[in-house]
């Protein structure tokens, strides 16, 4: 209880601080305020003084007749009169809403990003709102157009899966180059890098990568103490599949153009229609992994799906790059952590397919 009560305390403290700053800085703005009026007339004047010596040379030149300067001497005086006038009026207006409002008044930039209207209590000139309240009144214009330097995605992406051997080339894969697959989705944020242009983006979020090996020559994955490998079975298999979830954290550089979008209140960078290439990586950890056999014994079908750690490695870490028009994309991924730990021969999941940015 004292917590709260010691805490309740500070929070009143530092609004009446707020509050007596506010009241200072308003007063202080009024008193600037009457200088300049002073100011607004003695500088009417000096332009007037310095118009009627223009017009007395023109006169003395004989350029124009003693009628003529009389004329322009009274518009010109006439005129920074008005000026006068007009100027001190609007310092006067200002000053009658700055004591009406004891200093906090609403300006432009009050209003948020959909239009509507934003109270605080502070009026501090770094906008740092104490007690702020937001007050939702109507969307006056719902198709106001801002500026947003960061936008999101889902992220899907399908295709080719398989595993890159150490001293054997892709040809001599044991996997099944059309059968094994993998499939990701996702969710990215898209950041504009700098502030008046979009030609660099820097992408980031999340993903679930589930990557699918399936054997070749009737072959199905064994677990043997810190080893794993591929072994014959014993009967025709009808499928055979090894499947590991991760979730990782994909970080990426996007380069590439954009369209330029003015709009009344605003303007967008658009990149419907536009060549994209990112390249980056990701990291993040295994989820599980499993495999699953399809096969027939004595006349019955049989499905068995094993979930195991089948010397997976926990730690997921690899590069990753894309390219193409708006949001469809030819999609690669390599994991730099072998597959299984400890292997003789190491293993490297590799991807290769299609993304949607959706």
């Amino acid at each position: 209880m004292r917590t709260i009560t010691y805490y309740v305390v500070l929070i009143i403290i530092s609004f009446l601080t707020q509050q007596l700053s506010a009241q200072k800085s308003y007063e202080k703005e009024v008193e600037e305020l009457k200088n300049r009026k002073e100011e607004i007339v003695s500088q009417e004047k000096d332009a007037l003084r310095l118009e009627v010596e223009h017009i007395n040379k023109q006169l003395e030149k004989g350029k124009i007749s003693a009628e003529e300067a009389t004329k322009l001497k009274e518009a010109a005086a006439k005129k920074r009169a008005l000026n006068i006038e007009n100027r001190t009026a609007i310092i006067d207006n200002r000053i009658a809403l700055l004591e009406r409002n004891q200093g906090q008044v609403l300006e432009l930039d009050s209003l948020d990003s959909k239009n509507r209207l934003l109270l605080t209590f502070d009026i501090d000139d770094e906008d740092d709102r104490i007690f702020g309240i937001r007050i939702n009144e109507r969307d006056w214009d719902r198709d106001y157009k801002y500026d947003r330097r960061t936008y999101s995605d889902l992220v899907l992406a399908i295709g080719l899966n398989n595993a890159l051997i150490e001293g054997q080339s892709l040809d001599d894969s044991p996997y099944k180059i059309g059968g094994s697959r993998f499939f990701e989705m996702g969710w990215q944020w898209r950041t504009r890098v700098f502030r008046n242009s979009n030609w660099l983006r820097f992408n980031y979020g999340f993903s679930f990568q589930f990557n699918g090996l399936k054997p070749e020559n009737n072959q199905f994955f064994v677990q043997n103490g810190d080893q794993t490998g591929l072994q014959e079975f014993d009967v025709e298999l009808d499928k055979s599949k090894l499947r590991m979830d991760n979730l990782v954290f994909p970080v990426h550089f996007e380069i590439g153009p954009s369209k330029y979008r003015e709009y009344r209140n605003g303007f967008r960078y658009s990149l419907d229609d536009q060549f994209r290439l990112g390249f980056g990586g990701y990291a993040g950890f295994n989820l599980g992994t499993r495999q699953k056999l399809k096969y027939t014994r004595d006349g019955e079908r049989v499905k068995d799906k094993f979930k195991r750690d089948y010397n997976t490695s926990d730690l997921i870490y690899g590069l990753s790059a894309y390219a193409g028009i708006e949001g469809v994309l030819l999609y690669v991924k390599y994991d730099l952590n072998p597959i299984f730990r400890d292997a003789p021969v190491e293993q490297r999941n590799i991807s290769l397919g299609v993304r949607f940015d959706l």
